[in-house]
């Protein structure tokens, strides 16, 4: 039975997720021993002829041309993987979007912000742009998350993505919560499978991992009470990683 054929492309990004992979060392060898890379920019100079069975992206989408560039993606694989926090929710990289597109060229830019080959438009996800079949989340991405996912696919498995919220990793650790310490958390409303490391290293969550389905609106208002913060204190730390996200909204007006 032949290896399945992966292919790796990045967009707007810092490649951190790649990084990761990278970063497997002697694991990444295990790994390609289930999948065969055929592209893959950041560690390799071939290109992929033809079709591939899995794609995997990084970043965001910025600009038009890279929507043409992803759905040409789409179409030569069978499966898609979204890698990392700005191709599965667009991430910081959302942010722009705060903006017109007249004022993000000309803060990026400056005089030369007319130039016609300086195009851009409004951060989107992959997930905007085209179906995705599997999201790693994260910034970065958690390596074992992302060697389960694959060698899953390489089975014909599917991979089982935890569905419940950072506080659950938290209180597994034996954690204490980082409210306790005057600090705000989004743990309560963001998707575990980080195994609780911001929290456990003794920083707050960030939300990097997108919010969890069905967000338990009620619980974490509870927890907003409690500890004399406002709906208002919670959004502000959500748009860092999820800005423009629609959970963001539920929790506001639920």
């Amino acid at each position: 039975m032949s290896k399945p054929t992966v292919a790796i492309f990045d967009f707007a990004c810092c490649e951190g997720c790649q990084l990761q992979i990278v970063n497997l060392e002697e694991e990444l060898l295990d790994l390609i021993s289930v999948v065969q890379p055929v592209e893959w920019r950041e560690a390799m100079s071939d290109k992929a002829d033809g079709d591939f069975d899995i794609a995997i992206v990084e970043g965001s989408i910025t600009r038009p041309e890279d929507e043409d560039r992803v759905r040409e993606i789409r179409k030569r694989c069978k499966i898609l993987i979204a890698l990392g926090a700005c191709a599965t929710f667009g991430g910081v990289n959302k942010l722009k979007n705060k903006f017109t597109m007249d004022d993000v060229r000309k803060c990026v830019y400056g005089d030369a912000a007319d130039m016609p080959h300086l195009s851009t438009a409004p951060t989107k996800s992959v997930c905007e742009v085209v179906q995705v079949d599997y999201r790693v989340e994260g910034c970065p991405i958690d390596a074992g998350e992302f060697t389960y996912i694959v060698r899953c696919l390489a089975m014909g498995t599917d991979p089982v993505i935890p569905s419940y919220p950072v506080c659950v990793e938290c209180k597994l650790r034996e954690n204490v919560c980082r409210f306790e310490y005057g600090e705000l958390c989004l743990g309560p409303v963001t998707r575990a499978g980080c195994n609780a490391c911001c929290p456990s290293a003794g920083a707050w969550c960030f939300g990097c991992r997108g919010f969890v389905d069905d967000p338990n609106v009620n619980a974490a208002k509870d927890v907003l009470e409690k500890y004399g913060l406002t709906i208002e204190d919670l959004n502000s730390r959500m748009e860092l990683f999820n800005y423009g996200q629609e959970p963001a909204e539920n929790v506001k007006n639920g």
